[in-house]
């Protein structure tokens, strides 16, 4: 897939299929879009264009919003696109100058100068450009004269995968990832790089890799002992992972994220690795003594190997 970040001046020579949208999660919802861009693709041999925004538009538009996360950073977003077959992405700044071009503007020279639309597909509720003044009405408007067509998926055909961004981030911030997973279509996963721990986990038994996610507007789940599918230089392992605060060995309020992978004893420091969350298996919980706490990480072990005989 053709990533396209430097948006101030290009443009793409051959006409193109287009859709427009942040895409926050590439869930069931937008996979129905990208899936008739595919099937425009096979029927009318042009390629097929996302146009997505970074930052998130809410992010722009309403900053006194500060607790607004996201399912997918902007390169896992550029990664599931190109999973689901998109040729071209195009990530477009998104400023306050940005939102305020007029529909006309927006469409010469963003829809028709630089991304050479020649067939648009919109979700039934799309706006776009100066108070969302840009809409399917304005589209059909505009068409006949600028040479493209244009197609809605309609209410009905979105609607009936009950499906939304926001639903999905309430599950993940609730711990209920098996629903997250079910409304993704995929599973919900975060990248993060490996730092130096305090070593503990190893004095335990357990040692683990210790996440960088700070500063980021990552959405991070509830606060617990996970199932997880382990990437490591495109290699799959499984592995137990912690987000939390160690009540039972440490003395902070500082959420940590810590993954014990199972049949590895690689140095990982400073990778960057993908972790594919698959069940929730409790609540944090402090223990009176460190033997209570090997005792509870040898359960939990146990209830991960019993779970990767139905992953294989």
């Amino acid at each position: 897939m053709l990533i396209i970040q430097n948006t101030e001046n290009f443009r793409i020579e051959t006409p193109t299929i287009v859709t427009i949208g942040t895409f926050d999660g590439v869930h069931l919802g937008h996979q129905k879009i990208l899936s008739r861009l595919k099937e425009l693709k096979e029927k009318l041999g042009l390629k097929t264009v996302v146009l997505t925004f970074e930052p998130h538009p809410r992010k722009v538009l309403f900053p006194e919003q500060k607790d607004l996360k996201l399912i997918t950073l902007i390169d896992e977003k550029l990664d599931l696109l190109e999973k689901y077959g998109v040729d071209i992405a195009v990530v477009y700044p998104f400023n306050k100058t940005f939102s305020q071009l007029d529909v006309k503007d927006y469409l010469e020279e963003i829809l028709i100068r630089q991304l050479n639309v020649r067939h648009l597909v919109i979700g039934y509720d799309h706006k776009f450009g100066k108070n969302r003044e840009g809409d399917i009405n304005a589209l059909i408007k505009h068409a006949g004269a600028y040479n493209f067509t244009i197609e809605e998926i309609r209410k009905k055909d979105i609607d009936n995968i009950a499906v939304s961004s926001t639903n999905i981030r309430k599950a993940i911030d609730d711990g209920k990832i098996k629903l997250a997973t079910s409304l993704l279509g995929h599973s919900f996963f975060l990248k993060a790089k490996v730092i130096k721990g305090k070593q503990l986990g190893r004095k335990l038994g357990f040692p683990t890799a210790n996440l960088l996610t700070e500063g980021t507007d990552k959405l991070i789940p509830k606060i617990g002992v996970y199932f997880v599918e382990v990437i490591i230089d495109n290699e799959k392992y499984f592995g137990m992972l912690n987000i939390g605060i160690n009540p039972t060995t440490d003395k902070d309020d500082k959420v940590k994220i810590e993954v014990n992978i199972f049949d590895f004893d690689q140095d990982v420091y400073n990778k960057t690795i993908t972790l594919n969350f698959i069940k929730r298996l409790r609540d944090e919980k402090k223990f009176d003594n460190l033997n209570e706490l090997i005792s509870q990480l040898n359960i939990d072990k146990e209830t991960c190997l019993d779970l990767i005989k139905t992953e294989k």
